[in-house]
């Protein structure tokens, strides 16, 4: 478009400047022709001696049509004959004298529009006479020389910025085609799901826009040359997490045993009887710190087993019947809560894994009691809309930080003074967030003082 804007400029310049040349060459010619019409009214033809008494427009030959002159006696006008086509002679009107006759003698030629079109003149003072004569020459020839001279360079330099905006087009088209297909690799870049799991990054820049030696190739060979780079550190980053998760689940397997085994012998001397109260305390201590670490290690386990995909099979689920049992069995480990449950009147079907939507529902409900004084009001909020199906859990507890609400369904993200309660190991919500994803569903959150929501979507 610049180019096209810049061409434009210099196209109406060359025809300014074209016009103006061409008109102070024409007018020049045209002044010239003045000077030789106003000889021949005062020298007869042949070039012989000035005329001795007052010359007669009239009678002068040799002038070419359109040529005008009149003879002015003390401002009265004498005689006047503009030269017809055919070489008569024809007098000018009352108001064309009434014009002309407002020269000054020896000025420089002036243009003038009479009846009959417009006309360069110039006056001057008879010679023996002191009559002043009037001569004057059409401009029509010189206007439509110029007319067509601008006509000829207005088509020509539309023609010439068409024919550049075309070409140029074309050639811009041809020669940015590489950056398009450079263009394309980084946009199927940035749509690739890049941020966890394992990852094949396949598109590369072809070798026709990747060759040594153009702006474009240069950026092409550095553009593949980076893929490459994020392939490899994806690659490592895959190998790390992979090793990571197979330790974490060897682990957890691991560590269900001893456990249990610590857990059974700490019963087992409770059971007997005969320890003194500091003795059961500690005891009753170790059983509740291997019951929180067993707890722990389940849910450690339940994660690696969603990160390699071993999940039960799907089936009917009626989302209905479990809401209304989750619900029912966490109010009564928390009687000091007000529990509400808002649900349709049909029961609402989805397909999933039974056992993975029953412990979202439990891990969202038993959280909001956790995390609430006595006397908050919990409720459990089930819709169906279109190919979806809704569950929201909400309380109009203290609320939960807004520092806190962007990592909150991070693994191990905790934020014990966000909410009133006890701590956490920081796995729920996290757990929740996986088996949503699993089930093909999302999970969100909106938290205000008296007002936190958590919600569900599944598709139905």
């Amino acid at each position: 478009m610049a180019t096209l804007v810049l061409l434009t400029l210099i196209c109406a310049a060359i025809g300014v400047v074209s016009h103006v040349a061409m008109n102070a060459y024409l007018t020049s010619e045209l002044d010239g022709g003045l000077a030789a019409a106003a000889e021949r009214v005062v020298r007869p033809p042949g070039g012989g001696p000035r005329r001795p008494s007052a010359p007669d427009p009239s009678e002068a030959r040799g002038q070419r049509p359109g040529t005008l002159n009149a003879l002015f006696d003390d401002g009265a006008a004498r005689v006047s004959a503009v030269v017809q086509d055919d070489g008569s002679t024809k007098p000018l009107t009352a108001s064309d004298l009434k014009v002309v006759s407002g020269l000054t003698p020896g000025s420089p030629p002036e243009e003038m529009v009479l009846s009959s079109g417009r006309y360069r003149l110039v006056s001057a003072v008879v010679p023996n006479t002191g009559d002043i004569l009037v001569t004057g020459l059409s401009t029509a020839d010189r206007d439509s020389t110029l007319a067509s001279l601008d006509g000829t360079i207005a088509a020509v330099s539309l023609f010439g910025v068409l024919l550049t905006g075309l070409a140029g087009t074309l050639i811009i088209r041809r020669s940015l085609r590489p950056l398009e297909e450079l263009s394309a690799v980084a946009t199927s870049m940035t749509e690739l799901p890049l941020a966890s799991g394992e990852v094949a990054v396949n598109v590369r820049v072809p070798p026709t826009a990747a060759q040594p030696g153009t702006e474009v190739g240069t950026v092409g060979i550095a553009l593949n040359e980076m893929i490459d780079h994020v392939t490899r550190a994806l690659e490592a980053r895959q190998d790390s997490e992979t090793r990571v998760r197979s330790f974490v689940a060897d682990a957890s397997h691991e560590l269900r045993t001893p456990l249990t085994s610590i857990r059974g012998y700490t019963e087992l001397v409770l059971m007997r009887g005969r320890l003194q109260d500091a003795d059961k305390s500690a005891l009753k201590r170790v059983a509740s710190e291997s019951e929180r670490m067993s707890s722990l290690v389940e849910d450690l386990l339940l994660l690696a087993r969603l990160d390699e995909g071993q999940r039960g099979d799907p089936a009917k689920v009626d989302l209905t019947e479990l809401a209304v049992e989750v619900t029912s069995d966490v109010q009564l480990s928390a009687p000091d809560h007000v529990w509400t449950l808002d649900l349709p009147e049909e029961p609402v079907h989805i397909t999933a894994v039974e056992s993975e939507i029953r412990q979202v529902l439990i891990n969202l409900i038993a959280n909001a009691h956790k995390h609430t004084p006595p006397g908050t009001t919990i409720r459990t909020t089930l819709r169906k809309e279109g190919s979806a199906a809704t569950v929201t859990v909400s309380d109009n507890g203290p609320g939960i930080d807004d520092a806190f609400l962007g990592s909150i369904f991070t693994r191990f993200s905790r934020a014990d003074t966000a909410r009133s309660g006890t701590g956490s190991t920081g796995l729920g919500l996290a757990i929740v967030q996986a088996l949503v994803h699993a089930n093909g569903g999302t999970i969100s959150v909106t938290s205000e003082p008296g007002n936190t929501r958590f919600t569900v979507t599944l598709p139905v």
